[in-house]
């Protein structure tokens, strides 16, 4: 490394020194205090297993459609702890991953599955006036920069096909003038601006308050309860617990990335670690030098990431890029912290924004995504139909959980709904091999992804025979 290039490291990793290796979100003075642990028995109609997005809107809209139902929550750690509370804050419409994907997986069903994640947008900006959400829910938009010739190219290719299959509504292509009137940085050379389909929120406050709103309606709440065990019970379930346990007529999972009670959907899923950066609030002067005056978020279109936002006090999270996946699929707090990653971001920070030096990261954190290999969510059944579960959003559940909190409700109600009849919701992923093999195949695709960003986005054999195989990784 050149000498004026090993100074400008130092002052980028200077960027980090006063940064807390927690995440900004949680590090909130007006975070709730737990609820009590379950100690002894307990009974419901329905058990609902984690207290993320997944849990929090299953509980909600479970009580929603029967008030009369009795509703049960617990979670092992605390609400909103793990990946609901730690990530970006972007709340998408679609229920797909992407519209690109959706297209690739399922392009009989896109229109429709386009429509449902609307809708499902909506509803979230529903409940969040109906139920007083404090979560500063803003409707955005979103933007998918290019930063690179090929990647322009293959944005304004991508918006003339989408337009032609009438899939644009909502949906503006920017060319690199237009793009940095929305938001400077000397990197940017395209964007396509999804006006309606995301919503910025503060994703801890999220979890909040649905925690809040599920106690409202009545749902029992119980903090720092593990499930342990799940197995049949007469005509129900039942679960155990540390200090006790729960008789449930029905559960509903949703443990994210944490082990499933049913064994034979663990394989489906692996934990990504992503992390992220904050930095501290910006002035008006540092914030007119970027504009951003629509507050949207971004997102580049490189295989390999980054996503970035404003919270509601002008900081900028900065995110991506570096995608962990640790050997053997486990997930421990310690791989929650990488600095090797922190100094990576804040380096590419600055190269986006370069009017931006001397800016301070106040926090920098990681935590694991539940990634399956069609990079949207799976659902299913077990014990005869009084389990339902829904997993692998892979980054992108803050509004498909929802959603999918939906389609458990539907597959335990035994009715046949617009949802359960999706080609999307009777139709699992491959699951991923054993070690060693998982470990090699993600290292190589991480290794074929970066060499395809460093090579105008060609995509090598091994990408190319994992797109024949529809496990064509493009995040």
């Amino acid at each position: 490394m050149a000498p004026s290039a090993m100074s400008r490291s130092n002052d980028w990793t200077k960027s980090l020194s006063d940064a807390q290796p927690v995440p900004y979100w949680l590090d909130d003075p007006g975070r709730p205090r737990p609820e009590p642990a379950l100690t002894g028995p307990e009974t419901c109609d329905l058990l609902v297993v984690g207290g993320g997005y997944s849990g929090l809107w299953t509980a909600l809209t479970a009580k929603e459609r029967d008030p009369h139902r009795d509703v049960v929550l617990v979670e092992g750690r605390e609400v909103g702890w793990a990946a609901s509370g730690r990530n970006g804050g972007f709340c998408a419409a679609s229920l797909t991953h992407g519209l690109a994907n959706g297209l690739t997986r399922w392009p009989d069903e896109i229109h429709r599955l386009e429509e449902l994640g609307a809708r499902n947008l909506d509803a979230i900006e529903a409940a969040v006036v109906r139920h007083g959400l404090d979560c500063d829910f803003e409707r955005t938009g979103e933007i998918d920069v290019a930063t690179a010739p090929h990647q322009a190219r293959e944005l304004e290719e991508w918006y003339e096909e989408i337009s032609a299959e009438g899939l644009a509504e909502g949906i503006e292509y920017l060319d690199a003038g237009a793009v940095r009137e929305q938001v400077d940085s000397p990197t940017f050379r395209a964007g396509l601006w999804d006006r309606r389909g995301v919503a910025m929120v503060d994703p801890a406050k999220l979890a909040w308050g649905l925690k809040r709103a599920c106690l409202g309606l009545g749902v029992r709440v119980y903090e720092h309860t593990p499930a342990l065990t799940l197995k049949p019970y007469g005509a129900g379930m039942a679960v155990r617990t540390p200090y006790g346990g729960v008789r449930a007529r029905t559960v509903a999972l949703g443990t994210n990335i944490f082990p499933n009670l049913v064994r034979r959907v663990r394989p489906y899923t692996v934990p990504v670690y992503d992390y992220a950066l904050m930095t501290e609030p910006l002035g008006a002067e540092r914030l007119a030098s970027i504009g951003w005056h629509n507050r949207q978020g971004l997102g580049d279109s490189a295989n390999q990431f980054h996503y970035f936002r404003l919270s509601a006090d002008n900081r900028i999270l900065w995110g991506g890029y570096d995608a962990i996946y640790p050997y053997g699929g486990r997930v421990r707090a310690e791989y929650d912290d990488r600095p090797e990653t922190y100094a990576k971001l804040a380096g590419h920070f600055f190269t986006c924004f370069p009017q931006l030096e001397g800016i301070r990261f106040t926090h920098a954190w990681g935590g694991a995504i539940d990634t399956c290999s069609r990079f949207s969510a799976f659902f299913g059944t077990a014990h005869r139909g009084r389990v339902a579960y829904a997993a692998g959003y892979t980054g992108l559940g803050v509004g498909a959980t929802r959603f999918g909190a939906e389609v458990m409700l539907d597959l335990l109600s035994g009715e046949r709904t617009e949802r359960t009849e999706l080609e999307m919701v009777r139709r699992k992923p491959l699951p991923f091999p054993p070690e060693p093999l998982a470990w090699t195949g993600i290292a190589l695709t991480k290794w074929s992804l970066a060499r395809a960003d460093a090579h105008g986005g060609r995509r090598n054999l091994w990408l190319r025979t994992m797109d024949r195989l529809g496990l064509g990784f493009d995040s």
